[in-house]
């Protein structure tokens, strides 16, 4: 690792070890484990579910995962025991470590709309390349040729655009795709919930990759750090940017190490600077 990024790591992860509990937040998909056309075999990087259920298992560091994948989806391909706190749908969808699940009302109009943009899919013929889940509908147009995927994102913003001005939803564009979703889903919104029940003294980390963490990289608001993880670089608001797999593992190691030092105080990789 290059002394100047260390010097930028090293105090977040001296306050790391020198308190009782942490906070590590990451984004699933292009972050722990690279993108798949078949979205059901995007697992982790090796080695990467193995470090995280350390972590997991140490009583020093609170791990949640915000995607936005459904919950139910995220599981089998973590299978980390015992499992992290998961935020699914942008943070719509909250599955917390004791296993107990909240997911907020959809008012009839957000119901109504998604509807609509269902049958919409139904009528173009569509519905193969989406994605289903409470609070939202994806297309994903990974593995298509860019003249296909310009074809078919024009296609689904021309319908779904009258369908979220007449239903108060939100269209988003990430990184493989679009999506319609009620408008409460929000990786921001999910960080700024988390970090209200947290003491502000906590340190806290954020790991995401697409431009959906964006705004969860602005609500951190200046806490702990934020961290851009991809393997070729992109204009970001984060402070560092780490290429995966290598990096990630470096990163992770260096949280291990620093709450295993922490607790035998108690008890008697390589990274890139973007911002400074």
């Amino acid at each position: 690792m290059r002394a100047e990024v260390r010097s930028q790591l090293d105090p977040f992860f001296r306050s790391l070890g020198q308190v009782s509990e942490s906070a590590l937040l990451l984004d699933y998909d292009g972050t722990l484990a690279p993108f798949q056309t078949e979205r059901d075999q995007a697992f982790p990087y090796p080695g990467i579910a193995l470090l995280l259920q350390e972590i997991v298992r140490d009583v020093r560091s609170r791990v949640v995962v915000i995607s936005g994948r459904e919950v139910t989806d995220l599981l089998p391909l973590l299978d980390i025991h015992p499992r992290p706190e998961i935020w699914g749908i942008h943070g719509l969808q909250r599955l917390r470590s004791d296993g107990s699940t909240e997911m907020p009302h959809l008012d009839p109009q957000t119901l109504h709309g998604l509807s609509d943009a269902e049958r919409w899919l139904s009528y173009k013929h569509l519905r193969h390349r989406a994605e289903f889940k409470p609070g939202g509908i994806a297309i994903h147009w990974r593995g298509l040729s860019p003249l296909d995927i310009a074809d078919l994102r024009a296609r689904v913003l021309l319908g779904w655009r009258p369908i979220v001005a007449e239903n108060g939803l939100d269209l988003l564009e990430f990184d493989g795709g679009i999506e319609i979703r009620a408008r409460k889903a929000n990786k921001g919104d999910a960080v700024r919930g988390f970090l209200e029940e947290i003491s502000p003294s906590m340190p806290v980390a954020y790991l995401g990759d697409d431009t959906t963490d964006e705004q969860a990289f602005h609500a951190m608001g200046g806490r702990g750090i934020t961290v851009l993880v991809r393997p070729e670089w992109r204009e970001t608001s984060a402070q560092l940017w780490l290429q995966p797999p290598g990096e990630l593992m470096d990163f992770l190691k260096l949280w291990l190490r620093s709450c295993n030092e922490g607790r035998g105080r108690a008890t008697g990789g390589d990274a890139r600077a973007v911002n400074g």
